[in-house]
């Protein structure tokens, strides 16, 4: 059986810092991977403070066009863009651009995605919970499409000129940047008497029971996080390579936490949960045997 694993993500980088080890994993197994990405991150800020120059900031979409290119390369991907335009992030009291991606009708959005999903045939797709991970409109859109596009996808009626209908068996929440998570890595830096880089932004992030509670898989994937951290880096004006994202030793991180979590939220194939396989129920799935799970 030929695997094949989308993730739709908002903006190009989150495909690296949200489940690339879960993806080289897989890669590495024969899966193939597609990584479907909303917006081009236009509106994107440069995080890292030694490309802060006029001229990054003025060629800021080829960059990241660029960026997403080099990622895919080292992560083994296939990668489309949905053709969306990045919202950024408002103040408050700020609108949403007005061709902002966070300001479409999820219901009509979701075309050029149900598009992708009937052409490549995913047994597996994975987005971003209501949430959006945290609270970027894009992030937020993203889900909403994504759960508009696996039901219009699976519609006859729903754009029948884009192919025949197809039902995704599997979908997942990625759920991987937990609270509970960060707390481990903290703690297990404590242990090996180092910096705890993660100690402040804990005291300002409360318990997350309910998020950690919604956990139903963990990819068993440590042995991909250095070609994660290496797709993350591909992203150079968005990600600093001296910032807390790269303070945890990869030997701690593999022994502290060594998945990427998720929350199963539909699936037409048997499942017992917990679960550490994203394809499980799907390997050796029965044609024509009837089952259902949602939450």
């Amino acid at each position: 059986m030929s695997l094949r694993l989308l993730h739709v993500h908002a903006h190009p980088d989150d495909e690296s810092s949200k489940g690339a080890a879960t993806t080289a994993y897989y890669v590495a197994q024969g899966v193939r991977v597609r990584v479907a990405t909303c917006t081009g991150g236009e509106r994107g800020s440069i995080l890292n403070p030694k490309l802060e120059t006029p001229e990054n900031e003025a060629n800021l979409p080829a960059l990241r066009k660029a960026e997403m290119a080099e990622a895919a390369r080292i992560l083994g991907i296939e990668q489309v863009w949905l053709g969306y335009v990045d919202s950024g992030m408002p103040a408050e009291d700020e609108e949403l651009p007005p061709d902002a991606f966070a300001r479409l009708d999820p219901k009509v959005a979701a075309e050029p995605l149900v598009k992708v999903i009937r052409e490549f045939r995913p047994q597996v797709l994975t987005t971003y919970d209501e949430s959006g991970g945290y609270p970027h409109p894009d992030h937020i859109q993203c889900h909403r499409v994504s759960m508009a596009a696996v039901d219009a996808a699976a519609d006859p009626s729903a754009w029948p000129e884009h192919g025949e209908p197809w039902v995704v068996p599997k979908v997942y929440y990625d759920m991987t940047l937990h609270r509970g998570r960060f707390a481990a890595l903290d703690a297990a830096m404590h242990e090996a008497g180092m910096e705890r880089p993660y100690a402040e932004w804990l005291t300002q992030w409360s318990e997350d029971t309910d998020r950690l509670s919604r956990l139903t898989t963990f990819v068993p994937c440590a042995d991909f996080f250095e070609v994660r951290n290496r797709a993350l880096l591909a992203h150079a004006t968005q990600i600093d390579p001296d910032g807390r994202w790269f303070a945890v030793p990869l030997e701690i991180q593999k022994a502290g936490w060594p998945t990427e979590d998720y929350q199963l939220v539909r699936s037409t194939v048997a499942v017992t949960l917990p679960e550490s396989d994203l394809f499980a129920g799907v390997r050796d799935a029965e044609p024509g045997n009837a089952w259902s799970y949602s939450i």
